[in-house]
């Protein structure tokens, strides 16, 4: 999936993050020639390891970041019409105590929320009782009354995969495991040298290495001194399902800190997240038991049910690379974008968020017009990414379809299969007329057919490529089923 391009780029890119990977599509879609090189495979590191919502940012208003909300408000629905399959709507409930905001405040903050993005799509916040409504069933009963509002949930890691693939459809170099190791200016172009001995040149180089942006500038481009940046921790836990009801909840922690409990591929719930500054190597990132048990904590304050740390079946951790803004605490720290053009033609990323991707990548591209002249207009924000081309509603209808014409396939698998490419199931399944025509089942509903297209299209090479960031499944592999999907992978290598 890489092109033999000898002449400059018009645009290099290091980090297959969300941010990398958006700019990709972007300059890939306004006919400009794009190289992206990353590490190790696309969302390897922050990208996956997000709560997994696109959202305004409710407490962002808190500290005044009215250009931040407005902006992740308006995105929302433009993300949700865009990947219908991998953005969903998603009601979240805060419960009202003592300790918070006064109510009247609270109802102020959710109205401007309500108001400041343009909502078209997603429902109002509304009042509730919670003795009376269901949502209190899962809640101690000391909680009385609450809020419900509105946001969204996206698979995070497969939202960065599909705007690589985008970008790759439209003529972009992705090369995944390919670290850069040098770029220097020389003659009006960078000049990259790619781990291996490739080489490769460009007319304008992009530094989204998240995490590793200043490691970029400082090891890979030469600067000594350069912009610094905040790395703050957040760990998650995942635990068995904790209620029925559809809806998340959004719980405010003695500490000021908030914590989210949103169900989770079905069976279970996701809880997170934590605001630790970091300091250490991104790669080496897990969560500590302290976490876990804060967590647990701080959760079990408000559940019906405590959790204990022993409930947990998943857990992960992420490195949030923030500008820094000097704020005292971690949590307070700006999640917004820095955007900073270097002489000479050298632009780096700092900070940003997944909701805010795609207005991310436009503001790159406005930036570095005057250095790309004749690029095409901004498009991205009504079109579409691969399998999304349906409406924001039309999930059912795509599930029943495939149903029909793929009889053989379960509920559930047809359901998973569309959450995770959109119309795009059909063509991955493509001529098979009955379950032996998927291959072997490797493990849950993983057959062979589905392993090799994510080979072959997105680029999947390792099994935690396959079971972590092109799906959910390792949350239902045991190491049986994972022995044979390494088996099956070592026999069935990816395509040069």
């Amino acid at each position: 999936m890489s092109s033999s391009k000898t002449s400059p780029f018009d645009l290099a890119i290091i980090g297959g993050g969300i941010n990398g990977c958006g700019i990709a599509r972007d300059a890939a879609g306004r006919g400009l020639s794009v190289l992206l090189v990353e590490q190790g495979d696309l969302a390897s590191g922050t990208s996956s390891a997000s709560t997994k919502l696109i959202h305004g940012g409710l407490r962002y208003l808190e500290h005044y970041a009215f250009r931040l909300v407005r902006e992740s408000l308006a995105e929302r629905e433009v993300l949700l019409r865009a990947a219908p399959h991998l953005v969903r709507p998603m009601r979240f409930v805060l419960p009202h105590h003592a300790g918070l905001r006064p109510w009247w405040l609270i109802r102020l903050g959710l109205f401007l929320y309500d108001h400041l993005g343009g909502r078209e799509i997603l429902p109002g916040t509304r009042s509730l009782d919670l003795h009376a409504d269901p949502a209190g069933a899962a809640l101690r009963p000391a909680f009385r009354r609450g809020f419900e509002y509105s946001d969204c949930w996206v698979d995070d890691a497969r939202l960065v995969v599909l705007n690589a693939r985008d970008a790759a459809a439209r003529g972009a170099d992705i090369r995944t495991r390919t670290r850069c190791i040098g770029a220097r200016h020389a003659d009006g172009v960078w000049h990259l040298t790619l781990e291996g001995g490739a080489t490769a040149e460009s007319r304008v180089l992009v530094n989204a290495g998240g995490p590793y942006v200043t490691r970029v500038l400082r090891d890979v481009v030469g600067e000594t001194e350069p912009r610094r940046i905040r790395l703050v921790k957040g760990s998650h836990i995942v635990v068995p399902r904790l209620y029925m009801d559809g809806r998340s909840y959004i719980f405010q922690n003695a500490d000021g800190r908030i914590c989210f409990v949103i169900p989770y591929e079905r069976d279970f719930t996701l809880i997170g997240t934590t605001d630790d500054d970091f300091h250490g190597d991104p790669a080496a990132v897990v969560s500590s038991v302290e976490e876990e048990r804060y967590l647990c904590t701080a959760v079990s304050e408000y559940l019906r049910t405590p959790v204990d740390p022993g409930d947990i079946v998943w857990r992960y951790a992420g490195v949030r690379p923030l500008l820094d803004d000097g704020a005292s605490k971690a949590q307070e720290a700006t999640r917004d974008y820095v955007l900073t053009l270097e002489e000479p033609a050298l632009l780096s990323v700092f900070g940003g968020k997944i909701t805010t991707y795609r207005r991310l990548a436009e503001a790159a591209m406005a930036t570095l017009a005057r250095l790309l002249p004749g690029m095409r207009h901004a498009w991205t924000k009504d079109t579409a990414l691969p399998g999304g081309d349906f409406p924001w509603d039309g999930v059912e209808q795509i599930c029943a379809d495939l149903a029909r014409r793929f009889p053989f396939l379960l509920d559930a698998t047809c359901r998973r299969l569309v959450r995770a490419y959109g119309t795009m199931a059909a063509e991955m399944l493509g001529d098979a007329r009955e379950g032996a025509d998927m291959g072997r089942c490797l493990g849950a509903d993983l057959t062979e057919r589905e392993v090799d297209w994510v080979i072959r299209t997105e680029w999947a090479r390792t099994a935690e490529d396959v079971l972590w960031r092109r799906s959910k499944l390792g949350l239902r592999f045991g190491s049986a089923e994972l022995g044979a999907l390494n088996d099956y992978l070592m026999r069935h290598p990816h395509p040069t």
